[in-house]
């Protein structure tokens, strides 16, 4: 394996952690006796399109700092390749790092392990979701929680996670069930009528919310939630369990196992990692191995 990794760095990350993460990141990877080789990119195609040209010029590994986001550009460059991901997770959400065991707001710690994965040849294989052409690695949300979404993304006031929390209040006041119809592993077309349907390659979403919490990024299958037609009184009730994952137990929840999903609803877009995807209807796959990624001993994967 070449010596020279590749740090891809979103210097915003986690309101400006992203660029002060990097440092103690890259300074444990040289510490180690790498050389390090960063990139950053004017936006996200063109930091894309570096990060692509590394992989292809032979980079021993990439390491992203940064968060979800951050992370979900990396997979469309390493997907499908035997260059090995490294994660310094410093954003707001990050799921990802916590599906795989992985530190979190620790650059130090997480450079320090991604040098010692390299060295010690600690590389995991780790199952990713796909639509099209681009890949995921949490969930794929679709109904209520990607319509706040969508309602947030459009709010210039205020910033933050807060702004999120007022979308949601609005989109509370304006709920109604959503028809679906869904395709599971090609089977018969279910029409159902539900609050949302999420996809989980990974347990978790939205910064600690485990709307998948049976999920691993191991076994081949995604785990899919679905939340029934609930009413306004009943969602609230259910939401505050979706962080512990205990919301799997009521009755208008139910999951499904699979390795296939077809997602068909009008005026929803499906949202992969926290990015838009596009309008529903949506066809995920479960990609087992796509990708690799420097990890500890013994880390828990789900």
């Amino acid at each position: 394996m070449t010596s020279e990794i590749t740090l891809f760095v979103n210097p915003t990350a986690g309101r400006g952690r992203g660029a002060h993460a990097a440092q103690p990141a890259a300074r444990a990877l040289r510490d180690a006796g790498f050389c390090v080789r960063t990139v950053l990119g004017e936006d996200a195609d063109d930091a894309l399109r570096r990060v692509r040209e590394a992989v292809a010029g032979g980079t021993g590994a990439v390491v992203a700092v940064g968060g979800d986001g951050m992370m979900s550009l990396a997979l469309q460059a390493l997907a499908g390749t035997r260059t090995p991901l490294g994660v310094v997770a410093v954003g707001t959400g990050n799921d990802f790092a916590h599906t795989l065991g992985l530190p979190v707001r620790d650059p130090a710690a997480a450079g320090k392990l991604a040098a010692e994965a390299l060295k010690g040849n600690r590389i995991r294989d780790v199952d990713l979701g796909r639509v099209g052409e681009r890949w995921f690695g949490t969930v794929l949300a679709s109904g209520f929680d990607s319509r706040v979404n969508d309602r947030g993304n459009r709010m210039r006031w205020p910033g933050g996670r807060f702004r999120y929390d007022l979308a949601m209040i609005a989109e509370l006041a304006a709920f109604k069930p959503i028809p679906y119809r869904i395709t599971l592993d090609g089977g018969e077309v279910r029409e159902i009528e539900a609050t949302l349907v999420a996809v989980g390659n990974g347990s978790s979403y939205g910064g600690g919310m485990r709307i998948c919490s049976g999920a691993r990024t191991d076994d081949g299958l995604f785990d899919v939630t679905v939340v029934g037609d609930c009413t306004r009184t009943t969602l609230l009730r259910v939401f505050p369990k979706v962080y512990r994952g205990t919301h799997l137990s009521h009755p208008k929840v139910s999951t499904h196992r699979v390795r296939t999903i077809t997602l068909q609803a009008d005026g929803v877009t499906g949202y992969a990692d926290g990015e838009p995807l596009g309008a529903l209807p949506l066809t995920a796959q479960c990609v087992p191995g796509a990708v690799r990624v420097l990890s500890p001993v013994l880390a828990p994967v789900n």
